[in-house]
């Protein structure tokens, strides 16, 4: 995960008073030291305990043990790095991200959902079973336009759909109760239903020119979550395979990764992020120069698939038609046009 030895000794400061454990008359404790270098080697890795037992010569008892709850100590020191702006001016921020960056005024975020496979639990039937013939737990996430995680929502099994682990959400409700700012939105994909806080693309079929520069601009935008998953998997290769922990400590592994995500993101982007991770875009023709994390990974968690029975309301297509025509006229750029075909 190119974690810096600088940023290591921070997180184990964080964390010590809460995995630190006292000795015994039978046996030495495992340090805290020790506890975080095998857990960050097998979110960076995915290594099997048993490789993790040689490599630092700890059982594999004890390691299934600690994991979850080192895992725990590091989400409850770096929560504060996933949070849903409190303010406007926190929100402003965000808005001016993806104006200024992506040319999409009035976003507030991009939201996708992704599989991670789990080798499927004892007597689960095949609630985790999804539609690609794999069993898996779903992460429903909101990305700002700095590739951070502000909201996630992790645990629903692998049968639902992106619309409806939306629609059973904390935040479905929230934006429900103008979680938003006024006349503000986030960007998502078909599989999500069209709301006035919710914008999506135009059907496939028989699309204006107009609204075909409007699902290449939403596209742009939306690049930002696909892009945070994708460098998420690519630094921690736990996710490149099944993993074999019950759902509720595969659970504890997912967020804390997003954390580190984001702590590493804001803090350490230089050794994280190094230029040519991510997919960049030449501002002056609007080429996409893809991201290292594509090659890097061999088992991208993929977006889930269906959609919603949510019929869209007249006030969302009339913003969504607004969208439009402000992208064919004064929120033009030079270059989309040549996208679109």
């Amino acid at each position: 995960m190119r974690m810096s030895k600088e940023a290591f000794d921070i997180l184990l400061a964080k964390i010590s008073p809460f995995i630190t454990t006292c000795d015994t008359i039978m046996r030495d404790a495992i340090p805290a030291k020790i506890k975080l270098e095998i857990t960050l080697t097998y979110l960076a890795t995915g290594n099997s305990f048993r490789t993790l037992q040689r490599q630092f010569r700890v059982s594999r008892p004890a390691i299934s043990k600690f994991i979850p709850k080192v895992c725990d100590a590091i989400y409850v020191a770096l929560k504060e790095y996933i949070k849903v702006p409190e303010n406007h001016t926190q929100w402003q921020i965000i808005e001016n991200g993806f104006r200024q960056r992506w040319n999409f005024p009035r976003c507030y975020g991009a939201i996708d959902g992704k599989h991670f496979n789990i080798r499927a639990p004892a007597n689960c039937g095949s609630d985790y079973f999804n539609y690609k013939g794999t069993n898996s737990i779903i992460m429903m996430a909101v990305v700002d336009y700095n590739y951070c995680f502000t909201y996630i929502n992790i645990g629903c099994n692998g049968r639902q759909s992106d619309g409806g682990v939306f629609l059973n959400s904390l935040l479905y409700d929230a934006l429900e109760n103008d979680l938003l700012p006024a006349d503000g939105f986030i960007v998502g994909d078909d599989a999500f239903p069209l709301k006035k806080y919710l914008m999506k693309p135009y059907s496939r079929i028989s699309l204006t020119k107009g609204q075909k520069i409007f699902n290449y601009r939403l596209s742009r935008a939306r690049r930002i979550v696909e892009n945070a998953f994708g460098i998420l998997v690519s630094r921690f290769r736990v996710f490149e395979k099944p993993m074999s922990c019950l759902p509720s400590t595969v659970d504890k592994i997912i967020r804390t990764c997003c954390a580190l995500h984001n702590w590493l993101r804001i803090t350490s982007a230089s050794n994280y992020m190094p230029r040519g991770s991510i997919d960049e875009e030449d501002i002056d023709n609007g080429c996409i120069t893809q991201g290292s994390w594509r090659n890097d990974i061999t088992n991208i968690p993929r977006s889930t698939s269906g959609g919603t029975s949510n019929h869209s309301s007249r006030y969302a297509r009339q913003i969504r038609d607004m969208l439009c025509d402000y992208f064919v006229g004064e929120g033009a750029v030079p270059w989309q046009e040549r996208m679109i075909y």
